[in-house]
């Protein structure tokens, strides 16, 4: 299996690091599709409980979604708090009013330290892990959000619950 499919260190994994299926979705915190995703992907999680691991690596796709390179940036700086998923569902759940001041009030909503949250994104301090992401789905061949890698796998299905529901069910041989 190609290396970057594996779970590396530094990844975000929702779910047991060593589950039988590992789940790696590159993607855009404004794009539809995704959002769409993380609803199907929250509910296959918790149908398939320990069997599963969910990895997120960003893709922002900056020439469409002006608001999804700082949205990716943000989840990290609340990441280095110990709340990057927390970030990541409130991100998606919010994504119809991301704007500059949305990400500062969802950081409050989350209780996490405004000081260093707020000194960490503008400081871009979390610019280059985006950025390494980035690099990583392109030479993956991901170009569109969300791709997604299923066991190493690329998948080429829909991004809606009944199609990703089948790529796992198939993967944990229940298809």
């Amino acid at each position: 299996m190609d290396e970057r499919m594996r779970i590396k260190e530094n990844d975000h994994v929702r779910g047991n690091r060593e589950a039988e299926l590992v789940l790696i979705e590159y993607a855009d915190f404004q794009c539809p599709y995704c959002a769409r995703a993380h609803k199907a992907l929250t509910s296959l999680q918790q149908q398939h409980g320990d069997r599963v691991a969910l990895v997120y690596r960003h893709l922002p796709l900056t020439d469409l979604h002006p608001f999804a390179q700082p949205a990716a940036e943000a989840a990290e700086a609340a990441g280095a708090q110990g709340k990057f998923w927390e970030m990541h569902d409130a991100l998606f759940e919010n994504q119809g009013m991301l704007d500059e001041d949305a990400l500062p009030a969802i950081a409050a909503n989350l209780q996490l330290d405004a000081q260093r949250f707020r000194s960490e994104f503008e400081g871009g301090q979390h610019r280059a892990r985006v950025e390494s992401d980035v690099q990583e789905a392109h030479a993956a061949g991901a170009s569109g959000t969300p791709t997604f890698f299923i066991n190493g796998e690329r998948y080429q299905g829909d991004s809606d619950h009944a199609s990703l529901a089948k790529a796992i069910e198939g993967a944990l041989g229940r298809g």
